[in-house]
């Protein structure tokens, strides 16, 4: 980190009280320094980042980053705070903030910059001496590492001191050698953003090992790929650990060993348990067999705490839902950027323009309707990719990159026999399941080299392709036709249930899973759409907005039920709400879940109601209260959402509690 930080960029006297101000008050340093081309454009990209999950950890420490096109050059800003700033973390706010910048595209620096960083906080010293320096040209030193001897370069962070390990074994002798072999554990570390808690589970393992006297050996999966473990220390290990929220890399490697299987902030805030169950399963002899392995998934659900060692139902299911999240996160900026183009095209045009001409035969510079046209041709084409793109990458979630090309010709087949969202779901579970067959056929040694990039490809696409012209196609298109025959004869007290579900998904876990499949299944419908699934998306929207508009609602209306941080959160939660960002309400969730969590389930479920009652209709799959002017019984349907969040907020004395923050109940 030679060059990444200067005294210039160290603020010993932080004096924000809030994340955003902490935020602005580093970057101002990084724009003296000229590292920072625009501020408010720098601001708005950590914003962005922040909202997507919380970069607090534990130990007071707060990491904001994030890559963006105002960025000159990667940069780390260290500010101290004497009354802590809340950055989301489990154990309370964060005196130690480091506001971490590189150039979008970056993606190597930013890794670095991030993994080194992670790494160093895990070690208490650091932190402590972070806490005592005086002099920023010190701690800016400290943050270089130049007050250290330079460690080597660590793709794998090893624990337990080998060398000393082997001398000890040399010395013992006889068969007393074997006495003092450690137990050896390997271990694999990955996040969704493979950043920050990759490595800081990594380190964490690795710290808990020395304390115990164990080898440790971890392979982090990070979001610049990975460094395979050597396959003799996977042959030598004794144990595995998983602490994962995506899918592990290659997993056959760890087959025949006592595996457990977790999520990635299990690895960081328990990682001597992790150790202690993993040598417990070794001494009951529990091996995991080549299925049980292939089983194991990323089972983070939601606290990051999850375990896959419960029964093997549990396991498909956990490996089902990472499989079809996997193909949504990639299908979801398709859906955003072919939606919003669409959307603004009939707001241009008016909905016949979905029926003019192409404008490569005909478009006219000064005439509104060709700019319209151009626009809903466009969002068009990115939608005719929802379905490949979501059928490719569940099959890259099942096998990796050798089932890409099966996956998205499976797609692309469902859209040409009609089969629509469900076939593309069907055809990347297919094309995953067909590759991973493959991949188990035993081939000659010559052959390896060209079975990822031609020989699984060919034969997967070829078995994928007649399944779904041949065998599954038409009565999967079938089931596509009657979902939306039912969806079209929706009224009454049926859409009413209907909509109460979706909204209690939606509301559950705030972007998390459910949530993800309440959306994914509107947004399947738009690529063909119907009265009655345009219906589901205007109940969708409605309800996802419900949560971060209730709670900010709620600290407007009933301040001083609330702390001044949370009030702080509220005033975020005004623009996220209205924007249709639900995880806008994750910090008082987290804060308070048994209050917020059933609050804003009721919520949702009367708005998902009430937006089926009323028949509103929206053909944009994305934009919240920007897109009011698409939506049918646009009156009513803002009737719906504020409704909700009044009466969540009348009901709300009825939670306090003498001497905590108070959340509103709903009715």
């Amino acid at each position: 980190m030679s060059e990444l930080i200067t005294a210039e960029l160290v603020d010993l006297d932080l004096s924000a009280t809030t994340k955003d101000a902490a935020a602005r008050s580093l970057a101002e340093r990084m724009v003296a320094a000229h590292r920072v081309t625009d501020l408010d454009g720098f601001l708005a990209d950590v914003a962005a980042r922040e909202a997507q999950m919380p970069t607090g950890l534990d130990g007071g420490i707060g990491i904001p980053h994030c890559r963006s096109e105002h960025v000159s050059a990667p940069t780390l800003a260290f500010g101290r705070s004497g009354a802590g700033i809340d950055f989301g973390a489990a154990d309370g706010p964060a005196d130690l903030v480091f506001l971490i910048a590189a150039p979008a595209g970056a993606d190597d620096d930013h890794l670095t910059i991030l993994s080194g960083l992670a790494r160093r906080l895990m070690d208490p010293e650091f932190t402590a001496a972070l806490r005592a320096g005086t002099d920023p040209r010190a701690v800016a030193a400290l943050i270089r590492g130049e007050e250290a001897p330079e460690e080597p370069e660590r793709e794998q962070v090893e624990t337990g001191k080998q060398e000393q390990a082997e001398a000890g074994t040399e010395a013992a002798g006889g068969t007393g050698a074997a006495e003092s072999v450690p137990f050896r554990i390997v271990a694999v570390t990955s996040c969704p953003t493979g950043i920050a808690h990759t490595y800081m589970a990594a380190e964490s393992l690795a710290a808990a090992g020395r304390a115990e006297g164990v080898e440790v050996t971890v392979e982090t999966q990070g979001s610049a790929g990975f460094k395979k473990l050597d396959p003799a220390v996977v042959a030598a290990a004794d144990a595995v650990i998983w602490a994962h929220d995506v899918e592990v890399r290659e997993k056959a490697r760890f087959r025949g060993k006592p595996l457990v299987d977790v999520g990635v902030k299990a690895g960081i805030n328990r990682p001597a348990e992790l150790i202690a169950e993993a040598r417990r399963r070794a001494e009951r002899g529990e091996i995991a067999t080549a299925s049980d392995s292939d089983k194991a998934s990323g089972s983070g659900n939601g606290d990051g705490d999850g375990n896959g060692s419960g029964a093997d139902h549990a396991h498909f299911g956990v490996r089902l839902r990472t499989y079809l999240m996997s193909g949504v996160s990639y299908m979801v900026p398709f859906v955003a950027a072919g939606g919003l183009l669409i959307a603004l095209s009939f707001a241009i045009g008016g909905y016949e323009i979905a029926s003019a001409k192409s404008v490569a035969d005909h478009f006219v510079w000064g005439e509104a309707d060709s700019w319209a046209a151009l626009l809903n041709q466009i969002g068009s084409a990115a939608f005719g990719f929802l379905v490949p793109v979501l059928a490719g990458y569940i099959a890259y979630g099942m096998a990796d990159r050798p089932a890409l090309v099966p996956g998205f010709v499976g797609g692309a087949i469902a859209l040409t026999v009609n089969a629509g969202f469900l076939g593309g779901l069907v055809a990347g579970l297919l094309a995953g399941a067909v590759v991973m067959a493959v991949q188990r056929v035993p081939v000659h040694a010559t052959l390896r080299g060209i079975m990822p990039v031609l020989v699984i490809p060919l034969i997967a696409s070829a078995v994928v392709g007649f399944l779904m012209f041949i065998v599954v196609g038409k009565p999967i298109a079938s089931l596509q036709n009657a979902l939306t025959d039912w969806l079209n004869g929706l009224s009454g007290s049926n859409a009413v249930i209907l909509g109460v579900v979706l909204g209690l998904m939606m509301c559950f876990d705030m972007g998390g899973p459910l949530n993800k499949v309440a959306y994914a299944f509107a947004v399947g419908g738009l690529a063909d759409p119907t009265p009655g699934s345009l219906k589901v998306m205007a109940a969708v929207m409605a309800a996802g907005m419900v949560p971060p508009l209730a709670m900010a609602l709620a600290t407007t209306v009933r301040r001083r039920l609330f702390t001044k941080t949370e009030r702080e959160n509220g005033r975020a939660a005004w623009v996220l709400g209205a924007s249709f960002i639900t995880e806008g309400a994750i910090p008082f969730a987290a804060a308070d879940p048994l209050r917020v969590i059933p609050s804003v389930m009721a919520g949702g479920a009367v708005t998902g109601a009430l937006s089926m009652a009323f028949g509103a209709t929206l053909r944009a799959p994305h934009g919240g209260v920007f897109v009011v002017p698409l939506i049918g019984e646009p009156f009513l349907y803002l009737i719906a959402s504020a409704k909700k969040a009044h009466r969540e907020c009348r009901e709300g004395a009825s939670a306090e509690k003498e001497g905590e923050p108070k959340i509103p109940v709903a009715a």
